[in-house]
């Protein structure tokens, strides 16, 4: 079941990878562009996701790379692709669940980036 509206205090800015662009030392760089729409607002289960929720969200296998869950209203762009900045923090998306397939949540397993 869906958690209240209240709950999803949390505003996250939705980044999709874009278009590779080359650098002067002949390499490559990846740039990141809005997802539409960019500002998703979420709860943030603090502190990080249990293994309990990761098994339920995962489907029976812990993803012991996550650090967060989060939760928000359906989102249909975020995909494994999508990233997640918070307060100047980076989280990668690294599972995404529609819960009960209705389109009415959108359930992520995250990992922070730690630079």
């Amino acid at each position: 079941m869906a958690d209240r509206i209240g709950s999803y205090r949390h505003r996250v800015t939705l980044e999709e990878p874009g278009p590779v662009v080359g650098d002067p030392d002949g390499g490559w760089v990846e740039t990141w562009q809005p997802l539409n729409p960019s500002a998703w607002d979420c709860a943030i289960e603090m502190p990080p996701a249990r293994p309990r929720d990761m098994e339920s969200i995962g489907g029976g296998t812990v993803l012991a790379q996550a650090t967060h869950l989060l939760k928000g209203r359906y989102h249909p762009g975020i995909t494994a692709q999508t990233r997640v900045t918070y307060k100047g923090r980076t989280m990668n998306v690294i599972y995404v669940a529609n819960r009960d397939e209705r389109d009415i949540e959108s359930v992520l397993l995250v990992a922070e980036v730690i630079a």
